[in-house]
């Protein structure tokens, strides 16, 4: 696979660094350009053909890497003598990629993540434009993604929409893979938006355009601020250990009386209110290393008092709430069924044995696959015994919190690793705050 590098910004936002000396794709993060960094997790992942779009002091990147082959690689250049926008540039592409896909790398995002895992995904959707997703800190201010059950994406929710509702933290992450056929729907080397218009017109047009989520290192660096948090993330070894080439650990979170209050069966939007300590819990396990993942049965579905699409919209609330406090999940699985009959207004399409459904492990299982989870290195954390069960069947350490049913469901016998007040009192002993 080649890759194409958006490398032509000026970046207003970094004259503090860049002086208008150097262009942002080569503001320097601890002593190395951006690019530099760039180009090196490509190297590794086998990637040694580059094009890079150049524009606003351009010579300064072709003066550094040249021809590439010093580093082992091919390095080609499309200079912008007018910008043509985050797509124009394709029309160009036409003459210069040889294989059936090519990697897009927007130039002031820094990253370190299994390129082979998302081009697996790509070639298994049969995609023809896949975009790289995933929860951020600050999804109030970013371009969201909106999928389908399958990822595929039904349209771009923009930042400068007003979002009088809950949502997604899905955010484009600014790094696809496209079918190289691609380049033929830009006729003129005009402005083109890649967004806007390209991938939306495709998505009318029934196209196959995928997301593909991911818990791995991504960050915008386009201000001093997050390229000095990026300084130090890199200094601790926290961006290489989110590479998915890598084992991961997890804390397995329970929801009702966990994140949020027990509210009997929570079946809708306004039935949820978070426990006050699951924004600092969270935000602990964010900075911590491991994964947030949610793991929930919910039978109100399966009950008939509400739809998959109300759970859907619960669990954007949480999100949406998390969100605005500067914290996220990392993945949200549920378990619609329940095997028992007998319920007045019952859904019998839920209605059936599974193997989602705690203490069942498939929920568990299905992350700990899709993110190369360590499980003896990782937390089941919940407030009823079926929770503690759930961990001890996948092979995780457990707590019990004393909140929500404070293990008084009393379904089964298994001790408990720890008792803890709450989530975060569970959360900072794990992490060893």
């Amino acid at each position: 696979m080649q890759a194409v590098i958006m490398a032509g910004g000026k970046g207003t936002r970094l004259l503090e660094l860049t002086k208008d000396e150097i262009p942002k794709p080569m503001t320097p993060i601890c002593g190395k350009p951006i690019l530099q960094w760039q180009v090196d997790r490509l190297k590794e992942n086998g990637i040694t053909d580059i094009i890079m779009i150049i524009g606003h002091l351009g010579h300064k990147i072709i003066e550094y890497f040249g021809d590439g082959s010093a580093q082992g690689l091919q390095i080609r250049y499309i200079e912008e003598k007018n910008p043509l926008g985050t797509a124009g540039a394709f029309f160009y592409l036409r003459e210069m990629l040889t294989e059936p896909e090519f990697l897009l790398v927007f130039g002031d995002v820094l990253f370190d993540i299994d390129l082979q895992r998302m081009y697996r995904f790509h070639i298994e959707k049969r995609s023809f434009a896949t975009l790289l997703v995933h929860p951020n800190a600050h999804p109030f201010d970013s371009d969201l993604v909106v999928t389908d059950e399958n990822d595929r994406i039904l349209h771009f929710d923009s930042k400068h929409n007003v979002r009088d509702y809950w949502y997604d933290n899905c955010v484009n992450a600014g790094i696809y893979i496209f079918d190289a056929s691609i380049c033929n729907k830009v006729a003129q080397p005009v402005k083109t938006d890649l967004e806007k218009q390209l991938l939306s017109g495709m998505i009318e047009q029934n196209e196959a355009v995928y997301a593909y989520r991911s818990p791995e290192y991504i960050k915008d660096v386009g201000t001093v601020g997050r390229i000095q948090t990026a300084e130090k993330e890199l200094e601790s070894g926290y961006i290489a250990a989110r590479n998915l080439k890598n084992k991961q650990k997890a804390i397995f979170l329970d929801r009702d009386g966990t994140i949020n209050r027990k509210n009997g069966l929570v079946s809708q939007e306004d039935q949820f209110v978070l426990e006050e300590c699951a924004v600092e819990a969270i935000r602990t396990i964010n900075k911590s290393g491991y994964l947030a993942i949610v793991i929930t049965n919910q039978p109100v579905v399966a009950r008939g008092l509400c739809e998959i699409e109300d759970v859907e919209r619960i669990h954007n609330k949480m999100k949406t709430l998390l969100g605005r406090e500067g914290v996220f999940l990392d993945e949200v699985c549920f378990c619609p069924h329940h095997p028992d009959k007998g319920y007045p207004e019952e859904n019998p399409k839920y209605k059936i044995p599974c193997h989602c459904r705690k203490p069942d492990i498939g929920m568990i299982r299905q992350c700990a696959k899709r993110f190369n989870i360590d499980l003896s290195q990782s937390w089941m954390i919940g407030d009823t015994t079926v929770d503690i069960k759930t961990g001890k069947n996948a092979g995780t350490h457990t707590a019990l919190v004393l909140t929500g049913d404070a293990g008084k469901d009393g379904k089964y016998d298994d001790t408990p690793d720890m008792i803890c007040k709450d989530l975060l009192d569970a959360v900072k002993r794990i992490v060893g705050k």
